[in-house]
């Protein structure tokens, strides 16, 4: 039987950072990284962004060179899936058949794209956004000439799909079913100018709107029935409605979890020797004031990693980072620190007409969050805050002559 010092089940950002940072660090036991997709890792991200757009060629997308791991001695099991989990044995069953026995596991398995739960869901036509796979079948129909896309969702991934597809001369036309879009992640101001930005790009954003089920001729999309009965016609339909945490054989094996696999301030789940990171990971967030949450970024799953490694070396170290975001929709770059969940007050910086502002959330007077569009400075400079909880009055956070770093320092 095959023996890992160190398996990964997950090869995407924070599987591949753990493997990273125990080589830095100078770990020299075996590691071993499992991973669903035929890809070695690569970065997501740009799926939904340069990559769809045909901005950025996959190639630049890989996190490092193929050869990297083998120079490093970092085995790569690929098209291959982890099964189950005999905690006590420390074993690993794979798809394949084998099985791996570890001395540490890290669970780095991210999440599956949300699915609706209407008939038609599984017509062909009907994407995800969540790998190469689905990105390729996208770009692959719209080659074949399709025209009219229905994307369902107006979360990041579904308005940086809509940025996209209408950049590449589809009609698109957005259903969210709620009364704005990015309502579970930022204030309405923000909301509501994406909504005016994507209509002046030509998006038919329509709030409110639920769906009924997707319709088809045979085994193709051809529309997306709405709950009032009316129908949109569709040569493609892109959901972006969430992930579901790949946890099955960790909660089958005994591990602690509902939405998400729970970790400790080590990223240590209740089985031993066993890490979860990344976008699976239901942890203590301090700057969601030590509520349990899972965080889907890029930032969560590199620190996570990390602080893993650390741990597997013997240098200890809770977890403890700054949380940041962005998305490129347009000609526009959203990056946002900290979280604004719970916040009670909306200070807006700067004037949306400018397309260059930034919404900076407060919890009981104290800064939490920053929302800033084209404004990297304020960026930047607002991390500090965030992670001071400064209290600062209204009127001179909204006044954006003055730099954020000058309130940082007072």
């Amino acid at each position: 039987m095959e023996h890992a010092d160190v398996l990964i089940v997950g090869a995407g950002h924070g599987g591949a950072g753990v493997a990273v940072a125990l080589r830095t660090a100078g770990f020299e036991g075996s590691i071993v990284m499992v991973g669903r997709e035929s890809e070695p890792p690569y970065e997501r991200p740009p799926l939904s962004k340069e990559y769809l757009a045909r901005e950025k060629e996959f190639e630049r997308l890989y996190i490092r060179p193929p050869k990297f791991w083998e120079d490093k001695n970092i085995g790569l099991r690929l098209s291959t899936s982890v099964t189950e989990i005999d905690a006590a044995a420390k074993e690993a069953k794979l798809s394949d058949g084998s099985t791996i026995s570890y001395s540490h596991l890290v669970w780095a398995a991210g999440g599956d794209a949300r699915r609706l739960s209407c008939s038609g869901a599984d017509l062909v036509g009907v994407h995800s956004v969540r790998t190469r796979a689905d990105a390729d079948r996208m770009m692959a129909e719209i080659d074949a000439g399709a025209k009219r896309a229905v994307i369902v969702g107006g979360g990041y991934i579904g308005l940086e799909a809509a940025a996209v597809l209408t950049k590449l001369g589809l009609e698109v036309v957005l259903l969210e079913m709620l009364d704005r879009v990015l309502a579970r992640v930022a204030g309405e101001e923000l909301s509501r100018f994406y909504e005016k930005e994507h209509r002046d790009h030509g998006v038919d954003l329509r709030l409110a709107t639920g769906v009924d089920c997707i319709e088809g001729d045979g085994e193709k999309v051809t529309g997306v029935k709405l709950a009032d009965g009316s129908v949109v016609p569709a040569d493609m339909v892109i959901v972006g409605i969430g992930i579901v945490p790949s946890i099955g054989p960790l909660i089958v094996a005994g591990a602690s979890g509902a939405n998400g696999v729970d970790v400790d301030e080590y990223c240590r789940t209740t089985l031993d020797d066993v890490y979860a990171i990344g976008d699976c990971a239901a942890h203590a967030n301090d700057f969601a004031e030590g509520a349990v949450i899972r965080l889907e970024s890029v930032q969560n799953a590199n620190d996570m990693a990390k602080i893993v490694a650390k741990a597997i070396i013997g240098e200890k170290e809770p977890y403890h980072a700054t949380p940041w975001f962005w998305s490129n929709q347009y000609d526009l770059k959203l990056q946002t620190v900290g979280l604004s969940i719970g916040h009670d007050e909306t200070v807006l910086r700067g004037d949306p007409a400018t397309r260059s502002f930034s919404v900076i959330y407060l919890k009981e007077g104290k800064v939490i969050a920053l929302d800033c569009v084209n404004k990297v400075k304020d960026y930047v400079q607002g991390k500090k805050l965030v992670e001071a909880r400064a209290a600062i009055d209204r009127d001179v956070l909204a006044d954006d002559t003055v730099a954020l770093k000058e309130m940082a320092t007072a």
